[in-house]
């Protein structure tokens, strides 16, 4: 086994796509993408027309092995310095601020490499080493939802698409959470090719081709799960099938999770970083948005099962929380 690829002719209209690996880089972050180009370019090949080449590169070649412990077989990064390069997708990692401190080379690579090659791509929190590299100063971005404050905190000129799957700048390409990467590869093969031909390899793979919502991995109640609020699991769960109550008071929870009423609040908003009230606003938010896109019930209905009270009270909610009316989310992102 060789250290470089043999390259195919770019004369007959293939792309080479590069995707960067990198230790402790999200798998499925990688691979999702990969398995898109893979199939669209089975699809192509079955049209007599020219597909992607694809490899898988990092700085030193050999084996880098994933945050998953699965160990992928590379190329040396070096080995594409004279090949017309078309996409080079990079993927994220769980342990992003780790991968940013000892990457470096990595940053500067893609600095360079993103002036010759026609679209840069992230998936995840690759969307940091994309920024650290330069090539996100101003534009707007997507990333994983659990990792929008930080990214706004390191990179403060970037605007953050918190809803948004992917995200297009120009040259750049931004993802949200891991599996987004997926939505992303799917537009960059219609974007190439057509819709026609990435509605065949969402079908092949079994996935939407514009998948309805937005961040769909995105839910207040796994948010408040990654906070110390694991004690309050089982009450999350029991306010979310008695949203239409018109009994969701301090009181009435405090009861529930066995405390007093001046204790649950103090401590509910210690574990989960929002009050009680706020909570259960979030909570009747999220029931909302699910109904608007997948229920045909209209809106006043769906603002009295999620315990709105009538249509304008979840209309202010939706402008104060989304910055968009119900009917016009709904115009959005029903399915």
């Amino acid at each position: 086994m060789t250290d470089t690829p043999e390259f195919l002719p770019v004369s007959g209209g293939q792309r080479t796509v590069l995707f960067v690996a990198f230790p402790d880089m999200g798998l499925l972050d990688l691979t999702g993408p990969q398995t898109v180009f893979w199939a669209a370019s089975k699809a192509l090949a079955e049209c007599g027309l020219p597909g992607y080449l694809r490899h898988t590169a990092s700085l030193d070649g050999g084996l880098v092995q994933s945050a998953e412990g699965v160990a992928l077989q590379t190329v040396p990064l070096a080995a594409f310095a004279r090949v017309p390069v078309d996409t080079v997708v990079v993927p994220g990692s769980p342990n992003i601020e780790q991968v940013l401190a000892r990457s470096e080379p990595l940053i500067e690579w893609l600095r360079l490499k993103a002036a010759a090659t026609r679209r840069t791509a992230s998936v995840c929190s690759g969307t940091f080493l994309l920024a650290q590299a330069g090539l996100l100063q101003d534009k707007r971005a997507a990333t994983h939802w659990a990792m929008c404050d930080l990214l706004r905190e390191r990179f403060p000129s970037i605007k953050i698409d918190h809803d948004a799957l992917f995200v297009r700048e120009g040259p750049v390409w931004t993802s949200a959470g891991v599996s987004a990467g997926i939505d992303l590869a799917l537009a960059l093969v219609e974007a190439d090719h057509g819709h026609d031909l990435a509605m065949k390899v969402a079908r092949e793979l079994v996935v939407f081709l514009k998948r309805p919502g937005g961040q769909s991995q995105f839910s207040e109640l796994l948010k408040s799960q990654t906070k110390d609020g694991a004690a309050f699991d089982e009450l999350h769960l029991w306010i979310s099938d008695n949203l239409g109550s018109d009994n969701l008071t301090v009181e009435a929870l405090a009861e529930r999770a066995r405390m007093s009423p001046r204790n649950f609040a103090r401590v509910y908003k210690q574990k989960t970083g929002r009050t009680p009230a706020k909570a259960i606003e979030v909570l009747r938010l999220e029931a909302a948005r699910r109904m608007l896109e997948d229920s045909k019930r209209n809106v006043d209905q769906i603002a009295r099962v999620c315990g709105f009270g009538n249509e304008e009270r979840m209309r202010v909610t939706f402008q104060r929380n989304l910055s968009i009316s119900p009917s016009d989310y709904r115009k959005r992102f029903a399915t």
